[in-house]
């Protein structure tokens, strides 16, 4: 039978335990480099940049005409599995039927975010309500990438580093 003592001492060494696991995972996310994402809306490409290098290009779907995705720089603000969906007076659960997908990165300017679809032909063109929309497999992919507090950047024309990135506007781009 344990004592009153040794509970004590139990308590003790599982505060210690719990300290240098919060210092470990602390530690682990400050080494990690500094990981952001920049949207070239033109080309309709989001990239996953990891110290300024180039992890990954994903095809999405941008802002239509009519409804154009904002141009700035942002910060993830919200990581959610499983988004709800709701817009005037409809609210959609998780599933195939949800026009967000299976994941949201909510940005810091309202109501615009980072998500899948329920219709990936939407994929590589200009068909959003402003949103950035990724194939469900390449967003579930991200999602495990990236952190809330990393940056964001929406790129409405060409900069330098994105003609390095993808070449010359209108020449055929290397592979």
């Amino acid at each position: 039978m344990l004592k009153v003592e040794d509970f004590r001492r139990l308590a003790a060494l599982t505060s210690v335990v719990l300290v240098a696991t919060a210092e470990a995972l602390a530690q682990e996310n400050l080494a990690r480099p500094a990981r952001r994402i920049v949207v070239s809306i033109s080309d309709r490409k989001l990239i996953l940049l990891e110290a300024d290098r180039v992890v990954k290009i994903y095809d999405a779907a941008v802002g239509a005409p009519r409804t154009p995705s904002p141009s700035g720089s942002f910060k993830i603000v919200q990581a959610l599995p499983d988004p709800t969906w709701y817009a005037k007076g409809k609210i959609v659960p998780p599933g195939k039927l949800n026009p967000l997908g299976p994941r949201w990165l909510g940005l810091s300017v309202k109501g615009y975010g980072i998500h899948g679809t329920n219709n990936p032909a939407s994929i590589g063109r200009n068909a959003s309500h402003g949103c950035i929309r990724m194939r469900n497999r390449d967003i579930e992919e991200l999602f495990g990438l990236v952190s809330v507090g990393d940056q964001v950047e929406l790129l409405a024309e060409r900069t330098p580093q994105l003609e390095e990135i993808f070449g010359q506007a209108g020449a055929p781009a290397a592979r």
